[in-house]
C-alpha cells in the first residue's frame, strides 16, 4: 500500500489557509516562550538542589513553576487546534499510531503538575525533599516533550504509517527517524537557554535585589552556554534532515534559505549579546530567534508533506464569524491574563 493511500481525506476549512497559518505561528510562538521558562527553569532549579547551592534561585523559581506550568499548558491548546485545522489528517493519524503513548501525556501532566506545586508550597517544610519532586516534574516534563517530539515527527512520515498493520496496539514511535533526537535536545537544550535569560531579565527588573548581579551574570551563563550548545545541535538537526529538505535551506529554496539565515544570524547575535552580559538586547534578539525557528519548523513540516499536501489545497467553505470570535477572545484573554499577573505581582511584592 503506498503512502498516499494511507493518507485519510482532508476536511474544509473556514477562512483562508494563510490566517489558519499566521495564528498557527502565533499561538506556537506563545506557548513555546513559557514552555521554554517552565522546563528550563525547573532543569536549573533541579540542578541547584542536587548540588545544594543558589537556594534563593531555586525557591525563585519554585513560586513562579506552577504559573508557567498553567501558561504552557493552556497556550498549547492554540496552536494544537491550528494544526489540526491545517495538518488534520496527518496529526490525527500520528496520534492515533503511538495513542498509548499520547493519551499517557495528560497523566502526566497531572502529576507534573502536583509534583510542582508540592515543590512550591512545602519548599521550606520539607528541605529533604523538594530535591525529589523537582527532578520528578523535570523527567516527567522530558517524558511529555519526548511524545510532543514524536507525534510532530511521525506525522511528516505517511511512508512508515503501514507499520499499523504489524502493531495495531497504539504502540508505534518514531525512533527510526534520525532528526528525532536532535530535534528533541534542540529544543531541551533551548529550553535551558531561554530560561537562564529569563532569570537574568527578573533580576534585572529588580533593582533592589540583595545580589541582583550575582544572579543576573548567573542566569546569562545559562544562557550563553547552553546557546552555544543548541546551535552545535541545531547543525546536527539540520545534516539529519533528507537531502532534498536540507538543501531547501541551502539555497534551494529563496524563502527558506532566508529564514535559515536570519535565524542564525539572531542566534549568533544573542549569543554575543549574552557573553557581554547584555540583559535587553539578548532578549530582543532571542524572540526574534524563536519566531523565526518557529517559522523554520513549519518550513521543515511543510517540505517533509510536500510531496502529498499543502494547505493551500484545501478546500474553502468561507464562515468568518468564528474567526472574529476567537480574535475578540485571544485579545480579552491576553488583557486579562496581563491583570491577574499584575495583580499576583502586587500580591508577591506585599508579602
Amino acid at each position: 500500500m503506498s503512502a498516499h493511500e494511507l493518507i485519510p481525506a482532508a476536511d474544509a476549512i473556514p477562512v483562508a489557509w494563510g490566517w489558519l497559518y499566521f495564528l498557527l505561528i502565533l499561538t506556537f510562538v506563545l506557548h513555546l516562550l513559557f514552555m521554554n521558562v517552565m522546563l528550563g527553569s525547573a532543569i536549573m532549579a533541579f540542578i541547584h538542589d542536587l548540588r545544594g547551592k543558589n537556594t534563593a534561585v531555586s525557591r525563585d523559581i519554585s513560586t513562579k513553576l506552577p504559573y508557567t506550568i498553567a501558561f504552557t499548558i493552556n497556550l498549547g491548546v492554540a496552536p494544537f487546534l491550528f494544526l489540526q485545522v491545517l495538518y488534520g489528517q496527518f496529526i490525527y493519524t500520528s496520534s492515533v499510531l503511538m495513542a498509548g503513548y499520547w493519551l499517557s501525556a495528560v497523566g502526566l501532566l497531572i502529576l507534573l503538575y502536583y509534583s510542582a506545586y508540592i515543590y512550591d508550597f512545602r519548599f521550606d517544610k520539607m528541605p529533604g525533599s523538594r530535591t525529589f519532586f523537582i527532578g520528578l516534574s523535570v523527567i516527567l516534563g522530558l517524558i511529555v516533550a519526548f511524545l510532543f517530539v514524536n507525534n510532530m515527527t511521525l506525522m511528516l512520515r505517511p511512508e512508515t504509517w503501514s507499520e499499523y498493520f504489524a502493531n495495531r496496539s497504539g504502540t508505534i514511535l518514531n525512533l527510526g527517524d534520525p532528526m528525532l533526537w536532535p530535534r528533541y535536545l534542540h529544543f531541551i537544550v533551548a529550553s535551558v537557554a531561554v530560561a537562564g535569560l529569563f532569570q537574568a531579565l527578573m533580576a534585572k527588573l529588580r533593582p533592589a535585589l540583595p545580589d541582583r548581579e550575582k544572579r543576573i551574570d548567573q542566569g546569562m551563563k545559562w544562557f550563553t552556554y547552553a546557546t552555544v550548545l543548541q546551535i552545535i545541535i541545531g547543525f546536527w538537526f539540520l545534516i539529519s534532515l533528507p537531502k532534498e529538505v536540507m538543501l531547501s535551506f541551502m539555497g534551494a529554496s529563496g524563502l527558506n534559505t532566508t529564514i535559515f539565515l536570519l535565524g542564525l544570524a539572531a542566534a549568533v547575535f544573542s549569543l554575543a549579546f549574552g557573553f557581554t552580559r547584555r540583559v535587553w538586547p539578548t532578549t530582543a534578539t532571542i524572540a526574534a530567534t524563536i519566531v523565526l525557528m518557529a517559522l523554520m519548523r513549519d518550513l521543515v513540516r511543510v517540505e517533509f508533506l510536500r510531496p502529498y499536501f499543502h494547505p493551500s489545497d484545501l478546500k474553502l467553505i468561507p464562515q468568518y464569524s468564528p474567526m472574529i470570535v476567537f480574535f475578540i477572545a485571544l485579545v480579552l484573554g491576553l488583557g486579562l491574563v496581563a491583570y491577574m499577573l499584575n495583580l499576583a505581582a502586587k500580591t508577591g511584592k506585599e508579602g
